[in-house]
């Protein structure tokens, strides 16, 4: 609420694409306007703009120091991107009240522009976890003499980059288990898991193809299933603290004792999620896909596979080399790119052209300029969604486990 004369006070980003949520990328400018509005005239000092980027991580742990003493230990930590300010009217000195060197801003409503550059570092991702977070955002300060400053802040987005047309994030990930499972003197066959996606790098909204084989060779009964993960990893002070949280999951056919089942590209969709965070020093957000065998009263078997979250989709036509982080790719809905089920060698142009066609030339034409139409629509739809989804279940998890979880201990012998 504003007090005397100032009518409103407010911050307004000019938004570098189609929708209204001000996002931007490492090298980019940030431009805007601040805007007064007044009910009489008024005298200031200055009128200010102060711009930082910075990650954070706290949390505290409780430590005993004796029988009947305990503690609270604080872990923090902290790393800046950057660090604007500029002076929009007046003089930055503040040392003083007097009435020499003020500005004078008649009754209405006023506009001042600002601008900065984005450092050409990379920067975080914005992020907002359990014990940190990576915040941007702009301050305004309006001085007066003999008065209290009035103080506005607000936030915007920044993304960096991770393109998923790069050799590593196109590469196949697969694995392979067996488990044996025992009771006392009981041993049954083994259970065997093989699972494989096409790549390592995906974007929100696509579906990740899973292809897997389940064997059953156990007297139980067990099911298939499927879960991407995300965990959140926060360091500070030689410390490391761990969440992991539920993104996704989807579940098989209950597989009897000696059946098999076999996944030819199930499909698990990306709902939307924070990109991975993994040049930053102190916060770390990774993704994983575990394919695992659920099998009642004993551990489950899993494959843990890893998952890159990206920002620029992979290139409309296909094409393992081409690099998308041009202008028009950035304009790429990653919500509306789907993948075929399987990439296939194409058709030879006989097959695929008529001879009406071949004589007109318009039919190829008009599907090329319908799907670039479909290429228009921004980048950024889906941030609105994952910056205000509700907080999903997390657990924490212990980095330096006692005893390994992923398998049972062997048989005792008589």
């Amino acid at each position: 609420m504003m007090l005397g004369k100032v009518k409103s006070f407010a911050i307004s980003f000019d938004c570098l694409s189609n929708s209204n949520i001000p996002v931007y990328s490492s090298g980019d400018t940030v431009s805007g306007r601040i805007s007064l509005e007044v009910t009489g005239e008024i005298r200031v000092k200055a009128l200010k703009i102060h711009a930082r980027g910075h990650a954070k991580v706290r949390w505290s742990e409780s430590r005993n120091a004796g029988s009947n003493t305990a503690y609270t230990q604080n872990y923090t930590e902290e790393v800046e991107y950057f660090n604007h300010k500029d002076v929009l009217v007046g003089h930055a000195r503040d040392d003083d009240n007097s009435e020499e060197g003020l500005h004078t801003i008649h009754s209405g409503r006023h506009e001042y522009a600002f601008s900065f550059e984005l450092p050409q570092i990379p920067l975080a991702t914005s992020f907002e976890g359990r014990h940190g977070s990576v915040r941007y955002w702009v301050k305004a300060e309006l001085h007066r003499p003999w008065l209290l400053p009035v103080k506005l802040k607000k936030e915007f987005t920044v993304f960096e980059h991770i393109d998923i047309n790069t050799p590593s994030l196109l590469s196949p990930q697969a694995g392979t288990k067996e488990k044996t499972l025992c009771c006392w003197l009981c041993t049954s066959g083994p259970i065997s898991l093989s699972a494989k996606i096409e790549r390592k790098g995906y974007t929100p909204g696509e579906s990740i193809q899973i292809f897997a084989e389940i064997e059953n060779c156990s007297s139980r009964m067990v099911v298939p299933k499927a879960t991407i993960y995300q965990t959140q990893a926060f360091y500070a002070k030689g410390k490391m603290k761990e969440v992991r949280q539920l993104v996704a999951n989807l579940r098989g056919e209950s597989l009897s004792s000696g059946k098999t089942e076999t996944w030819n590209g199930k499909q698990l969709k990306i709902p939307p999620v924070s990109p991975s965070i993994l040049d930053c020093s102190i916060i770390r957000v990774e993704y994983s896909l575990m394919v695992y065998v659920d099998i009642p009263g004993a551990v489950d078997l899993f494959l843990n596979l890893p998952l890159v979250i990206g920002t620029i989709p992979l290139h409309p036509f296909g094409s393992r080399t081409s690099s998308v982080s041009s202008q028009g790719s950035m304009n790429m809905n990653w919500l509306g790119l789907t993948l075929p089920e399987r990439l296939e060698a194409p058709p030879s142009y006989a097959e695929v052209v008529t001879e009406e066609n071949r004589q007109s030339g318009l039919a190829p034409v008009a599907a090329f300029d319908d799907f670039q139409r479909a290429l228009q629509r921004p980048l950024f739809a889906y941030i609105q969604e994952f910056r205000f989804l509700p907080p999903p279940l997390y657990s924490e998890i212990d980095p330096n486990p006692d005893q390994p979880t992923d398998e049972i201990p062997s048989c005792p012998s008589r």
